[in-house]
């Protein structure tokens, strides 16, 4: 009898138990679709003022501080691909039609690779070298936002992306197809018809940043690390510090966060919404995310040691939410001293001798 009565106790515990949790768990999921609610309706307020009122009156009002604070906090979908043109622009006055020209370069080549292995030597870019793009753009491609199942081959954004790499190539043979280039072009899509994606993905490439790194420029790339540690320094010297003792630098996992524009390393709607700001400020912002992630994870990373680091910053939690890590490059303060960015990295272009640099493991493999 008494052994009965216990399980019956023991059961009732369980069954309360189960029903906190259920009443727990009903609770959370009220509050999470809530906050959904509440952010669909933010966006669609947000889409009517971009919409009717800045994009209208873009030059004017890009600059404002309403506008500024209103595109930190992301841009509705709808209009992010026509903001993201306006604020890379058009340096490079590529048409629509230019855009097809180099298409059909790209196009004459697939076919004639295939067909053939031999060509002569054109525009100071071997076929070898050619070759190679070609093959590596392929491999890419089917690495590219694999989850998704749009790029890879069958997809519905396959061949756009093809053609936009495959034109790129021979729009810039000085600059050919670089390892992470795929991400940056696949985010565009998503965002862009495809001329207007190619219009954008050239003129983004040909940012001074972006050209250094994509044209593997070891100088440029060193001087762009010495900044990014006089800010690192600047708001996080303990870690800072943590990384100095094991010899831990910037290009171990700098480099491919700033190689796909973090399209990789973080989740597709947060790496969009770091996108918005990039193109509202720049490359700074680039530098001051990373920061940010490091501030985001500080107590962890201050618990590894060299290889764990590298490990954890390779390939970052999936669960990293937008509130948490822009809270974190809010907190960042990008200036050194009475120094900006842009005046810090013009003192590390002219104080850094040829003689002197700190050379990164990663650079010299």
């Amino acid at each position: 009898m008494e052994e009965a009565l216990r399980h019956r106790q023991e059961y009732d515990e369980m069954v309360a138990e189960a029903k906190k949790r259920e009443i727990k768990e009903a609770y959370k999921r009220k509050k999470i679709m809530k906050e959904r609610f509440k952010q669909e309706e933010n966006i669609a307020n947000a889409m009517v003022i971009w919409i009717n009122e800045i994009l209208p009156n873009w030059e004017v009002m890009r600059s404002t501080r309403r506008v500024r604070e209103l595109w930190w906090q992301g841009l509705p979908p709808s209009v992010r691909g026509k903001v993201w043109s306006l604020a890379v622009g058009n340096e490079l006055n590529i048409t629509p039609e230019l855009y097809e020209i180099f298409l059909s370069r790209a196009k004459e080549r697939w076919k004639s690779f295939s067909e053939t292995s031999s060509e002569n030597d054109t525009e100071g870019v071997s076929v070898a070298d050619r070759e190679a793009s070609l093959e590596l753009i392929k491999l890419d491609i089917s690495r590219t936002f694999p989850s998704l199942y749009i790029f890879q081959k069958g997809g519905p954004y396959h061949d756009v992306l093809h053609s936009i790499l495959g034109a790129y190539t021979c729009y810039r043979p000085d600059v050919g197809y670089v390892q992470g280039m795929s991400f940056i072009a696949a985010v565009l899509i998503l965002n862009l018809e495809e001329a207007d994606a190619f219009i954008a993905f050239a003129n983004l490439l040909n940012k001074p940043c972006q050209l250094a790194f994509f044209r593997v420029d070891h100088s440029m790339m060193l001087k762009y690390f010495a900044t990014f540690e006089v800010f690192f320094e600047e708001n996080l010297s303990k870690l800072f510090l943590h990384f100095k003792s094991y010899s831990l630098t910037p290009d171990i996992y700098l480099i491919d966060w700033i190689f796909t524009l973090y399209s990789k390393s973080l989740p597709l709607d947060l790496a969009c919404r770091v996108w918005d700001v990039f193109c509202r400020d720049g490359e700074e912002f680039l530098f001051r995310t990373g920061l940010g992630i490091l501030r985001l994870y500080e107590d962890i990373l201050l618990q590894m040691d060299f290889i764990h680091i590298a490990q954890f910053l390779t390939k970052l939690p999936e669960d990293i939410t937008s509130e948490k890590l822009f809270s974190c490059i809010a907190a960042i303060q990008m200036q050194n001293s009475t120094k900006k960015w842009t005046q810090v990295f013009a003192s590390v272009m002219k104080d850094i001798k040829e003689g002197d640099k700190n050379s990164s493991p990663a650079l010299k493999s």
